[in-house]
């Protein structure tokens, strides 16, 4: 029944409503005991754990809202994110291959025409997208209260339980630890990846005089997009690069020769802080990674991680490895 669940919650798309839900779980239980320290009574700690779960919805909440308003805020809006793009363009026109150039676009108003054709020619798409970010949305919002509602169910005295009810308790207390050690841990190390980037390209460079375009924007970046393991970083890489060749080729392999470092680093600690968190050496991971992007796309690479160390803490309780 575990790994059917796993199954539909990955056909359904309801990949975005559990890692929600299981953050706000995993937030309140947390914080919680600092909060009962305080507290007496069983009623009066549970209003004070009800209390502390709208505190960490709305949180998480204002974050997404806050990043959203920080890339608007520091891109200078729509247009002025396609001339910053336009001006990145025309700086390293001359640092690419001459094949690559008939691909670039001429001017500003070339950029706004093959942009305005995208869109033309991916409307529908577009609209889908639009409702699907939508319902993403209202999910997500959902599951935080489910996982509010069900940490607060916790605090409650549990009555006998039946053989279905115990054995189905002890499954989901099995994911939702494999989750807290695999998600907490990558936060850990995708904080460490965006320290260092940011003190290269905020502090290192300035010094040398050099300016890199949207260097806070691409903080910002690196950070949400470690978040994924492996791909996130291919991601902030490949902008990072992209922004410092419109300074000059020698910006270019200096940043991507020190991200790269970063990320020899970042892959040992993964080792260490992800493997040792699961018991499960970086090849594993890896191997889960690449199999559930292949067979779920995209939520099979964010989940693979969380359902492979659940899988495997089945499989060493069971003693059947």
């Amino acid at each position: 029944m575990a790994l059917t669940g796993m199954y539909l919650v990955l056909r359904l798309g309801l990949v975005g409503a559990l890692l929600s839900g299981l953050l706000v779980f995993q937030l309140i239980h947390v914080l919680a005991p600092l909060v009962e320290r305080k507290v007496r009574g069983d009623r009066a700690r549970i209003i004070a754990v009800a209390v502390l779960a709208f505190v960490i919805i709305g949180l998480l909440i204002l974050a997404v809202l806050g990043l959203v308003t920080f890339f608007r805020v520091d891109t200078g809006g729509e247009q002025a994110l396609l001339a910053r793009v336009m001006e990145i363009i025309d700086a390293s026109r001359g640092q690419i291959p001459p094949w690559a150039q008939p691909y670039l676009p001429d001017d500003m108003s070339d950029l706004k025409r093959a942009v305005s054709a995208w869109l033309e020619a991916h409307r529908g798409e577009l609209s889908l997208a639009g409702a699907e970010v939508a319902q993403v949305a209202v999910r997500l919002i959902i599951g935080m209260v489910l996982g509010a509602m069900i940490a607060l169910y916790d605090e409650q005295p549990i009555g006998r339980l039946g053989p279905l009810a115990t054995e189905l308790l002890g499954r989901t207390s099995r994911f939702a630890d494999a989750f807290r050690r695999v998600v907490f841990a990558q936060i850990k190390i995708s904080l460490l990846n965006t320290t260092f980037t940011a003190i290269f390209l905020l502090i290192v460079l300035p010094l040398f005089g050099i300016r890199l375009p949207l260097a806070k924007t691409l903080v910002a970046i690196t950070f949400v997009a470690g978040l994924l393991p492996v791909i996130g970083n291919l991601i902030s890489n490949t902008l990072i690069t992209v922004a410092a060749l419109s300074i000059s080729l020698y910006v270019a392999i200096a940043a991507l020769a020190y991200l790269v470092v970063i990320h020899k680093l970042e892959y040992f600690l993964n080792a260490r802080i992800v493997g040792g968190e699961i018991q499960a050496r970086a090849w594993e991971l890896l191997l889960a990674m690449l199999v559930m992007e292949a067979a779920f796309s995209m939520p099979g690479l964010i989940v693979g991680p969380i359902y492979y160390a659940y899988i495997k803490r089945e499989l060493v309780d069971q003693r059947w490895i």
